[in-house]
């Protein structure tokens, strides 16, 4: 299967918003999200958040990647930051999460990071999904950091 992996703009929210709804499905198990091509456009067009997409041979947008880039106090260099890689599930085990991945290391060779650092979300309860429990993708390519990674509540409406 031949995927195209391009930077998503704007003009792609219309595209990006379902693919977002189906993630936010597949990651909280609660009702099924419609699709916001406002927030798809937001994101989007973030100075911060930059996404891209794979396309199929059809040119149908098949999953996402979301990732920052950041700097090192440390090292005063820079990092790439990914936060989320989503594929339809008909797509799965094709290589598509490992060429987000590929496309990444050659962005951050081009932008001088230090490293990729990958933040993966707890698995959704296998049960739940009906799936069978597959290693990540992470667990094959990626080592364990021995850093910790914490989360801060912070109240919105506080």
């Amino acid at each position: 299967m031949t995927v195209t992996v391009k930077a998503l703009g704007q003009k792609d929210a219309h595209h990006l918003a379902p693919l977002i709804a189906a993630y936010a499905q597949a990651m909280r198990r609660g009702a099924p999200r419609r699709p916001d091509e406002y927030y798809a456009e937001l994101l989007t067009a973030d100075r911060t958040a930059e996404v891209l997409g794979a396309y199929s041979e059809t040119g149908a947008l098949i999953g996402f990647a979301v990732f920052f880039d950041l700097p090192d106090t440390i090292t005063g260099l820079r990092v790439g930051q990914l936060d989320d890689i989503y594929v339809l599930p008909e797509f799965r085990n094709r290589g598509i999460g490992r060429r987000f991945v590929e496309t990444l290391k050659i962005e951050g060779q081009s932008r001088g990071w230090a490293r990729l650092r990958w933040i993966v979300p707890k698995p959704v309860d296998a049960a739940a999904t009906g799936l069978p429990p597959e290693p990540g993708l992470y667990e094959e390519i990626a080592s364990l950091s021995s850093s910790k990674l914490y989360e801060i509540p912070i109240d919105p409406l506080a």
